[in-house]
């Protein structure tokens, strides 16, 4: 503990965030740099705590070694940081962007006071590694001649693959899209994470000897039983793509998308490519956003960037308190109200709001109707007399997951689900399939990106008992 008062010499604080009229011209990242000094100021502020709640069960599920990295930052050490950091994260340059930090909601000087900016020195540190041309493959010692499957090229696939590939085996990463990274690649915008950001870490896994397999649907391409066949275990972390639909009159109308098409799309033609079919566009359109979490906060930043007429952001939801409500002391994920950067680009944002139908024109949706309602005991109940119509061109469903995708591989493996649709494993997480191991969303449904990250780094070692212990897929299947 580099300063024992740094917490009361130095108040919490964050980078900037570039003005609103500037930001909202291109698709960069919405954040200034901030100096090293501050940095370290920042740093200071960690009271290594005897017992560090930021790393327990409502901290950081990947137990990053914070207030060590942060002393470190503290006295200037940042390539020592930096090894702190990757002993137990693979990817911090991800979660420091796109992380809610549980561990700051979780952090002890959070009782009385702000916590400790973590989430912006794990960022910097992982940066400064690039740039200071630190970060450089990991190769095995030796190769254990075994072939691994990964199912999936989310944060989940990517650190199964990259600690597999560690350990000596040979992995192959198949994705179903044209561009490695899952959600990284085409479900988060380019103003919260740059793509070059993961095409770095990409490199460094290629020359660690991760194969990486585009646009191969496995389940269709590559059959089921091609894939045992020719592997000795299989790791699925095929995300949770199936959205939260809104079965109200008038959803077959034209002008009303899933969010993550429309996200997709728009991070294609930042890539330069020309899409097949017609872009869903927000440009000079009256825009509704239907859900109030991350994905939505995802479209209305998209929205101000391809130059909406006006955008509404609608939520089912009661609005939370604007500070942490009692409901959720600490150290649990606090219940308040919270606001992006997209939303101080400006919004219309309601809460108590159920939609009850869409009305159209030509087959087009031009009205959205709707009414508030109250929530008590778990349940909604129409307030009366607050029904509504507005005029809309375009209706973006932000609704969330529901959870993985059955039809096609899951159903084929014959992986067993749990009550919430989620594929089930055991303590090891293997499915109740010999060889077949799940993680990620696939496994717990849509969650946290740390979630994904810790969860594929406990499959990878799962994987790597059952293949170190003789076994092998293709074996059982004899």
């Amino acid at each position: 503990m580099g300063d024992p008062r740094g917490f009361l010499k130095f108040a919490r604080e964050g980078p900037k965030r570039r003005p609103v009229e500037l930001r909202v011209l291109d698709w960069k990242e919405v954040y200034d740099p901030f100096p090293e000094d501050k940095l370290r100021n920042q740093g200071s502020r960690c009271m290594d705590c005897g017992v560090p709640f930021c790393q327990g069960s409502n901290g950081c599920p990947v137990i990053n070694l914070i207030p060590e990295w942060n002393d470190l930052v503290h006295r200037g050490r940042w390539k020592d940081a930096l090894k702190a950091l990757h002993s137990t994260n693979n990817f911090p340059e991800f979660t420091g962007r796109l992380c809610p930090a549980p561990c700051e909601s979780a952090c002890v000087l959070g009782i009385n006071a702000e916590p400790v900016s973590i989430r912006v020195v794990e960022w910097n540190i992982i940066d400064r590694g690039f740039d200071e041309g630190w970060i450089e493959p990991v190769l095995p010692i030796a190769n254990t001649g075994k072939q691994v499957a990964v199912v999936g090229s989310g944060p989940a696939g990517l650190a199964a693959a990259q600690q597999l590939t560690r350990a000596g085996h040979t992995v192959t990463v198949y994705e179903k899209a044209d561009r490695i990274g899952g959600l990284l690649r085409y479900g988060i915008p380019d103003f919260k994470m740059e793509k070059w950001v993961l095409d770095r870490r990409l490199d460094q896994m290629v020359a660690e000897g991760v194969k990486f397999e585009t646009n191969v649907n496995v389940g269709v391409d590559l059959t089921s039983e091609a894939l045992a066949q020719k592997f000795d275990a299989v790791c699925l972390t095929l995300g949770a793509e199936h959205a939260r639909d809104l079965p109200v009159p008038g959803r077959e109308l034209e002008g009303i998308h899933f969010a993550m098409e429309y996200l997709t799309q728009q991070n294609k033609v930042n890539a330069g490519d020309r899409l097949q079919v017609d872009q869903i566009t927000a440009k000079d359109k009256r825009v509704v956003i239907i859900g109030g979490g991350d994905t939505g906060s995802d479209c209305l930043g998209t929205a101000h960037r391809q130059g909406c007429k006006e955008v509404h952001q609608f939520e089912l939801l009661p609005q939370p308190p604007p500070e942490r409500a009692e409901s959720t002391p600490w150290p649990l994920w606090p219940m308040q109200l919270r606001t992006s950067h997209a939303h101080e680009e400006g919004c219309d944002r309601r809460w108590s709001v159920s939609t009850t139908k869409f009305t159209g024109e030509q087959g087009h949706v031009t009205k959205l109707h709707g009414h508030q309602v109250s929530f008590e005991n778990g349940k909604f109940s129409t307030v009366h007399g607050t029904e509504f119509d507005m005029d809309v061109d375009l209706v973006l469903l932000a609704m969330g997951f529901t959870g993985p995708v059955h039809n096609g591989l899951l159903d084929n493996l014959g992986v067993e689900y749990g009550p919430r649709g989620n594929v089930s494993v055991d303590e090891n997480f293997m499915t109740n399939k010999e060889g077949i191991f799940a993680a990620g969303d696939t496994k717990r449904g849509a969650s946290l990106i740390v979630w994904a990250i810790a969860e594929g780094r406990k499959a990878a070692s799962g994987v790597d008992a059952y293949l170190k212990a003789g076994k092998s897929l293709t074996n059982s299947r004899s």
